[in-house]
């Protein structure tokens, strides 16, 4: 730990705190950024110095912490600055115009984009309305710099959050968790992640981390004699190699064995891959000796490597990931170079990080390898302006983000407008919606709103939902309810989408009832036909006196294709043409005989049928004349 946060732990000074501050980064500013953080410091206590915290510390001391934070990356002095003054408009809301004719329109912008985070209201009940959060924080900020600022403040914060109440440790733990955690891994700084994870699982789940944190603690020799003996193995082999490398050693983060523990279903002290090993190299090239010398030394588990230096992660996260078996034990080995560990520690806030020398340069956008990860931009005059927007653009999507004026976020699709927003609020405030305001100002209701605006929205009892609405909103939300309104209560409106889907139905119904009606007519006509031509017998080689017996296991009716076997004590058994039973009977190709539904006595009682008609129409037509015979006489 630091001098500086030994100092703060007793000291309030103001000026022994700037003056240990400036000491302990004397490598990374030089004379002109030294007074400019001072210049802002005074500023701050000017504003401050008689203000307490609850705990009873100055106020001041949590911002100074805060540009700590920053600084340990290594940021300019402008977001030292920042960090500073990050919630000075709690104090003042009316310095803004002053702090940017001091300290410039850059730092003025921060200020003001961290005081937008501050007063937006974060609840996230599941985890869509956490990720909607995220992507709005991105909506509200014109420089990403107000995210670091604002990751730093709340790692600072969690480091200090025993002294609120239980209560509020574990909202808080669960704001970080869903909000804060993934924005710094998006973000690619991956200390600040690991260190606010552990933290908020120190408050959210005390008995767990507790017990993670005594099972590392335990053999902690033992395991430094196992890291130790692992590094020996591999400094010796990289020097016979000729590679120069750097290895550090670490157990794995608390939070990370937790996620361990849920994932797996089992207790810490059952995980064995709890320590890593990380090797830094100097070229893309030994990064892939390298992998190749440490699974000579020792055996690598299946499917346990991992290289995201040719497949990088969407943060622009780059390294070589291996689980080896040392000792009997797993052990995970990460090796990348300085470049890509820098990414990996400070991820975008790296866009800042000073160059080695004299020159002290700022890093300058294109000179980034993230840039190439986060998108693949060909821009050979990339500006940081331009930067920053195509990255913006990346992690919003194609979705806008607004408040509502109790300070909750609404996500909508890019183009939607305030009658989508009426609707996503409720539906009884769409039916109503007769204007709107954006940020206090009033907007046509077909307008397309804007990330971040505040929209308000202006009902009369008397109003209902229209046509044309209907043709201006874009989420279907608020399309369905405005056509379920105009369906039931306006005789006027026709829905044509409505309309032409019955009218497909009604046209396939009718062609399904001809096609039901021909096939019905059909079987009616082979029915017909099938009674006319069959007279139920069946012909043996001509002859319809034969014992016949048909067989049950395929029941054929006249007009079904049949075949016959002679069977040892039924007679001819039948079966139809396509019996699976007939073609198993043993020797059946001897045994077949040919056999047909017979016609001839069915045709002959049909012509005696007729006959019979004939003379029944003459004994008819004889008795009519011989009654009109006896009427005459």
């Amino acid at each position: 730990m630091s001098e500086l946060k030994g100092i703060e732990q007793t000291e309030t000074d103001p000026e022994v705190l700037i003056s240990a501050f400036l000491k302990d980064f004397s490598d990374v500013y030089n004379e002109e950024d030294e007074k400019k953080i001072s210049r802002a410091w005074n500023y701050l206590i000017g504003k401050t110095a008689e203000l307490k915290r609850n705990c009873g510390k100055p106020y001041y001391v949590h911002p100074l912490r805060v540009a700590r934070v920053l600084a340990e990356k290594h940021l300019g002095a402008d977001t030292i600055v920042a960090g500073l003054f990050h919630n000075i408009l709690d104090v003042d809301n009316d310095c803004l115009p002053e702090i940017e004719k001091l300290f410039g329109k850059d730092i003025a912008t921060i200020c003001n984009g961290t005081a937008k985070i501050t007063s937006l209201k974060i609840k996230s009940d599941t985890i869509q309305q956490a990720d909607s959060i995220r992507k709005m924080l991105f909506a509200m900020v014109d420089d990403i710099r107000v995210i670091l600022v604002k990751l730093a403040d709340r790692l600072d914060r969690m480091r200090n959050l025993k002294f609120v109440s239980p209560e509020s440790q574990k909202a808080v733990a669960k704001e970080v968790i869903d909000i804060w955690c993934p924005l710094a891994s998006r973000l690619g700084m991956a200390d600040i992640k690991s260190e606010m994870e552990d933290l908020s699982l120190k408050y959210s789940n005390p008995d767990v981390f507790q017990q993670i944190k005594s099972i590392v603690a335990q053999k902690k020799q033992e395991r430094a004699d196992y890291l130790n003996n692992a590094v020996k193995k591999i400094y010796t082999a990289t020097e016979k190699a000729g590679v120069s490398v750097t290895i550090s050693s670490r157990a794995k983060h608390f939070y990370s064995i937790y996620q361990k523990m849920k994932k797996r279903n089992k207790d810490a002290g059952e995980l064995y891959d709890l320590l890593a090993l990380r090797i830094i190299c100097n070229t893309n090239a030994e990064c892939y000796t390298l992998i190749g010398i440490v699974h000579s030394l020792f055996k690598p588990m299946d499917g346990r490597f991992k290289d995201y230096i040719a497949m990088p992660k969407a943060n622009g996260y780059q390294s070589l990931h291996t689980t080896v078996i040392c000792e009997g034990k797993p052990l995970e080995i990460q090796i990348r170079t300085q470049d890509m560990h820098n990414i990996a520690e400070h991820g975008v806030a790296s866009h800042w990080l000073y160059k080695k020398g004299t020159n002290r340069d700022l890093v300058k956008a294109e000179d980034l390898s993230i840039i190439n990860q986060l998108r693949a931009l060909r821009n050979e005059d990339l500006s940081n302006e331009s930067f920053f927007k195509e990255l913006k653009s990346e992690l919003l999507g194609d979705s806008i983000y607004v408040f509502t004026p109790m300070g909750d976020v609404k996500e909508l699709p890019q183009g939607a407008n305030a009658i989508d927003f009426a609707y996503m609020i409720h539906s009884s405030i769409g039916e109503k919606i007769v204007g709107a305001k954006a940020d206090g100002k009033i907007i046509p209701l077909t307008q397309p709103l804007q990330n971040t605006q505040i929209i308000d929205i202006l009902t009369n009892p008397q109003a209902h939902p229209t046509q044309s609405q209907l043709n201006a909103v874009k989420t279907s939300r608020a399309r369905s309810r405005i056509n379920a309104w105009l369906t039931a209560n306006d005789p006027t409106y026709i829905d044509k989408e409505a309309q032409e889907k019955r009218d497909a139905e009604i046209l396939a119904n009718t062609i399904y009832s001809k096609k039901v009606a021909e096939e019905k007519r059909k079987k009616a006509k082979e029915k017909k036909k099938d009674s006319t031509e069959y007279s139920g017998k069946i012909r043996v080689d001509d002859l319809t006196n034969y014992l016949v017996t048909v067989a049950k296991c395929c029941s054929p009716v006249p007009g079904d294709p049949i075949v016959g076997y002679i069977s040892r004590s039924r007679g001819i058994t039948v079966h139809r043409a396509d019996c699976l039973t007939f073609l198993r009977i043993p020797d059946i190709e001897r045994r077949k005989v040919s056999v047909e539904w017979d016609t001839s006595e069915k045709k002959t009682n049909e012509k005696e049928v007729k006959i019979k008609e004939q003379l029944q129409e003459k004994n008819r037509q004889k008795q009519k004349e011989k009654n009109q015979y006896k009427k005459q006489r």
